[in-house]
């Protein structure tokens, strides 16, 4: 998978969040003023946009990588790590120490296997359960 950076939202990671989280997950509030200040990661099968990403600074070293999505046609091959991986990558070339992620709980078991830990903070968002989750690095 090629993945490319932008530092504004491109089209291809609007349109892979529609489809997986609006169209598939039913959330209604995708888009924020957060994307404004992200750093947004697409991955790229055969110039098909297909797992997308973004990174917030927090300060002090902290940064969240949000948005993780990968296409339903595509899951299941590696793809997701890939997308979390280059976007970890980024955060430790500009000298990061630790990395956030709130995860929707369903996918908490995917995070945790690529070395994050739940913090034991939990909320919902669209009445959908998340949790906390943290990497140092």
């Amino acid at each position: 998978m090629d993945i490319k950076v932008f530092y504004q939202l491109p089209d291809d990671a609007a349109n892979i969040r529609v489809d997986v989280f609006v169209d598939e997950q039913g959330f209604s509030e995708e888009f924020d003023s957060d994307d404004i200040n992200a750093i947004h990661f697409v991955g790229y099968i055969n110039g098909k946009a297909v797992a997308t990403s973004r990174v917030l600074t927090l300060g002090d070293g902290k940064y969240l990588i949000g948005r993780i999505a990968v296409v339903k046609l595509f899951r299941g091959k590696g793809l997701g790590s890939l997308i979390v991986n280059a976007a970890e990558e980024h955060i430790k070339s500009i000298g990061g120490k630790s990395i956030l992620i709130h995860s929707q709980m369903r996918a908490a078991g995917f995070y945790e296997k690529i070395g994050y830990t739940k913090t034991g903070d939990y909320d919902e968002e669209e009445g959908c359960p998340h949790c906390m989750m943290v990497k140092q690095i």
